[in-house]
């Protein structure tokens, strides 16, 4: 089973691809045993998302993959920072919700690939656009803890078109306390990135115990 690591922006595909271009997803690089692994870049927004994840799984060499959407995503809690992450046992999108797979898995990997870092579970708004001030608040009344505008869109096409394993994880780029105006330029966004960068070798973890033979 190949696995697919769907993100929007540039800097997101440059940061997990580099990752596995230097080694960090460990030995086997872009195969780790189970499957090539491919990381796409949707374009921003939940229709791009859709689109291109659609076009991706009807292909031969991924119609089969277990599907991740990554990335950056803005936190809903209070006290949240840049670099934590969010693992989603449920992305919310105007379709309604759909249940991640394995997300006990994730939490476990990233702690071990992130020591340190904060791993927030819960679930993972969508939305059409960039949510900043009481939109933000109003989101986290629903139990939401971040939100971001492809993941959702991401996970709902890639079950429309066959069963397999889905899920999201994302890195806060910002939070109550910590809005910024673009990505990369304060230490926030730059803290994001570098954690971005580490969350492969979790990635492969999952992918790799989801396909184990159970007993």
């Amino acid at each position: 089973m190949p696995l697919l690591i769907a993100c929007a922006l540039g800097i997101e595909q440059v940061a997990l691809r580099s990752a596995l271009r230097s080694g960090l997803a460990g030995r086997g690089g872009r195969t780790h045993g189970t499957g090539p692994v491919t990381v796409l870049r949707t374009g921003m927004g939940p229709k791009n998302a859709e689109h291109a994840t659609a076009r991706a799984l009807g292909t031969d060499r991924h119609r089969d993959a277990a599907v991740i959407a990554s990335g950056f995503c803005a936190g809903l809690v209070p006290g949240m920072n840049p670099g934590d992450l969010i693992v989603a046992d449920e992305t919310r999108g105007s379709h309604g919700v759909t249940r991640c797979t394995g997300t006990g898995l994730l939490v476990e990997a990233l702690s071990l690939a992130l020591p340190g870092r904060t791993v927030h579970t819960g679930p993972l708004a969508g939305s059409d656009h960039v949510v900043r001030g009481p939109e933000r608040a109003g989101l986290r009344a629903t139990g939401a803890v971040a939100v971001d505008m492809e993941s959702a869109a991401t996970l709902r096409t890639a079950l429309s078109a066959g069963p397999r394993p889905v899920a999201a994880v994302r890195v806060v780029v910002d939070a109550p306390e910590h809005e910024l105006v673009r990505i990369g330029t304060v230490s926030g966004g730059i803290s994001a990135f570098r954690v971005l960068r580490a969350v492969i070798p979790a990635f492969l973890e999952w992918h790799r115990s989801l396909l184990l033979p159970r007993r």
